[in-house]
């Protein structure tokens, strides 16, 4: 091999072959001649059945056109989908139709031809190949489906894991239909802290129980498309499995209405709900490991309805308990802000905002952030989400008459030096909040408010007398969620004056920017232009003019103009703020964030 000659070595017709994809790699001048030698001499003197491209990614060659990059399995794969005329595809195994795909091509037959079919319609069949010259599979298979196929070229690593996830996934079914029903796999959790050991391996192991396999399946690919909820939702005919995504429901799996039940009690079961109560709503919680080990928890909520129970499973990842305040959204100043008002000694902090804001990710790494070895921090919760150790964390049970107010007045017996409170829902549980706050103690709890000044109002129409809430509110948080742009892909546009101003209002002082970031969509972001969220913040410090603002007749205009008047950043402000970054998209933001007042 010669690495001076810019000759372009064609390669053969059939199947790849490590060393002509290594001579094609130096005549095109992407790889030097002495490194391509040294991987097929190492190669050479092993006995490997794995692709070629998945052998010279293991190396890490570096790729001459690009200094400082190496060569990997994705990167070679779509070089040689240029150099063949195929069409590149990144495989989003949410995307997939995996009881369509299983059903049209046997897996023997796919797993010889080293094919995934990708795609269904009525006029043709979408199949991923790692083998752009090697073509004696497809006049037979377009045959035998009645159908045209259209190639794509995929990487080899991804072709073999979903083609062995998905096809035993479908055995699993299979298994679990004709079972009619079969009950889940007998066993039990001894406490909260029980860990439900799932399959390791990252193939389904076939020989395994069908539903456990199938819920094994399920939860490991929930972590790894990371995932916020599972829903598991019963129909007439099947049973749909959906992911919530960057706060985004995807459709995952069809489930046939036979299997939904056991697959629906194992999951009740390693959550330690009853098994035999289908008509009222229960709640409980798994603990167990994302792939990669980490330990994860679900709290599970089981409901009712017409075609049997609906299963939602939030996910908490205890990194957050990790995260600093920066990680979670808040620039140096709001940091700052919020860190002086969890230091201080006593009073009521709140966090308001609807479910799925990101409030409890914020309390508890504000929690974390607080429990020092001579501080004695308490919670009651409904449920508890996460368990942290640092933290003394009891849980709301109405069975027994154990609500928030009653909570609060037990720890308040237990010398406690913060209190979190998981949310203000009545008169009783709200006046036992400023109670605490009055004795000494700093009290973090929420609200479902829009803003943070509706958070003073709610409690006033709750009941609380304006000179408590004078006395013992430190300050008030409102927070959102915004989808971040793929840093890969996102675009710049034009600013559009009108939709600038419908998100921050006549009155800000952000001037409307020449240009804004939108949405592209490519394989990072499986083409939805957003990687991620992050949190946009409305943080409002009680001052004695607010302070003095708070009365039995005050409304949320006078107060909200009297916060900004003190400094306050409104929520709009604060998701502009974020456009500007290049952080997300302006209408991103104006779906999230609340109407102007």
């Amino acid at each position: 091999m010669n690495a001076a000659s810019p000759r372009r070595v064609a390669l053969p017709r059939g199947r790849l072959h490590l060393r002509a994809l290594l001579d094609a790699l130096v005549a095109a001048q992407r790889l030097d001649a002495a490194s391509a030698k040294d991987c097929w001499v190492r190669q050479s003197q092993v006995s490997s059945q794995r692709h070629p491209i998945v052998l010279i990614a293991d190396q890490a060659l570096p790729d001459l056109a690009h200094p400082g990059t190496v060569w990997t399995a994705d990167r070679l794969t779509q070089w040689l989908a240029a150099e063949s005329g195929l069409r590149y595809q990144k495989i989003d195994p949410l995307g997939l139709d995996a009881r369509a795909i299983t059903s049209l091509v046997p897996f023997a037959y796919a797993s010889r031809a080293g094919i995934l079919p990708l795609s269904v319609s009525h006029d043709k069949v979408i199949i991923a190949t790692a083998e752009p010259y090697w073509t004696e599979w497809q006049d037979d298979l377009s045959a035998a489906i009645g159908r045209p196929i259209e190639r794509v070229l995929a990487n080899p690593q991804d072709i073999e894991r979903y083609l062995a996830e998905f096809y035993a996934l479908a055995r699993s079914v299979k298994g679990a239909e004709a079972m009619r029903g079969g009950s889940a796999v007998p066993g039990s959790l001894q406490n909260l802290e029980q860990l439900v050991e799932l399959s390791r391996s990252g193939q389904l192991d076939a020989e395994a129980q069908p539903i456990v396999a199938i819920v094994d399946w399920l939860l490991q690919y929930a972590f790894e498309s990371r995932a916020s909820d599972i829903h598991l939702e019963p129909r007439r005919e099947h049973g749909r499995v959906r992911f919530r995504i960057d706060g985004a429901l995807n459709d995952v799996y069809q489930i046939p209405a036979a299997v939904m039940p056991p697959v629906t009690s194992r999951l009740k079961m390693l959550a330690r709900m009853d098994l035999a109560e289908k008509r009222r709503p229960q709640d409980g919680r798994i603990k167990t490991r994302a792939p990669g080990g980490t330990e994860i928890e679900l709290r599970c909520s089981a409901l009712p309805t017409a075609f049997g129970e609906k299963l939602v499973m939030r996910i908490f990842d205890p990194d957050v308990l990790k995260r600093d305040f920066h990680s979670l959204g808040l620039d140096d100043a709001e940091a700052a802000l919020w860190r002086s008002m969890a230091a201080q000694p006593h009073g009521i902090i709140l966090v308001t905002g609807p479910t799925g804001s990101g409030k409890t990710t914020t309390l508890y790494a504000t929690l974390k952030h607080c429990a020092r070895p001579e501080v004695n921090v308490c919670t009651i919760e409904d449920p508890i989400e996460l368990v942290e150790p640092a933290f003394n964390q009891m849980q709301v049970m109405t069975a027994i008459g154990l609500g928030f107010a009653d909570g609060v007045r037990a720890l308040l017996r237990q010398d406690p030096d913060i209190i979190m409170i998981g949310e203000i829902r009545d008169l009783e549980t709200a006046e036992v909040a400023t109670q605490a706050a009055l004795t000494g103690h700093l009290v973090f709890s929420t609200l479902h408010t829009n803003d943070a000044v509706g958070a003073i109002t709610r409690l006033i129409d709750l009941g609380v007398a304006p000179y408590l809430l004078r006395a013992t509110l430190v300050g008030v948080v409102a927070q959102r969620l915004v989808r971040r742009l793929c840093t890969h892909c996102k675009t710049t546009t034009p600013a559009r004056p009108e939709q600038w101003l419908a998100l921050v209002g006549p009155e800000s002082h952000l001037p409307c920017p020449t240009t804004t970031h939108t949405p592209a969509g490519c394989e990072h972001c499986r083409h939805t232009g957003y990687l991620g969220r992050v949190g946009v913040y409305e943080m409002m410090r009680m001052s004695a003019s607010l302070q003095a603002a708070i009365r039995a007749d005050v409304d949320d205009v006078s107060l909200r103009a009297a916060a900004l008047a003190e400094g306050m950043t409104s929520l709009r402000c604060a998701a502009a703020t974020r456009v500007l970054r290049g952080d997300t998209s302006v209408e991103e933001a104006l779906g999230v964030v609340p109407p102007q007042p």
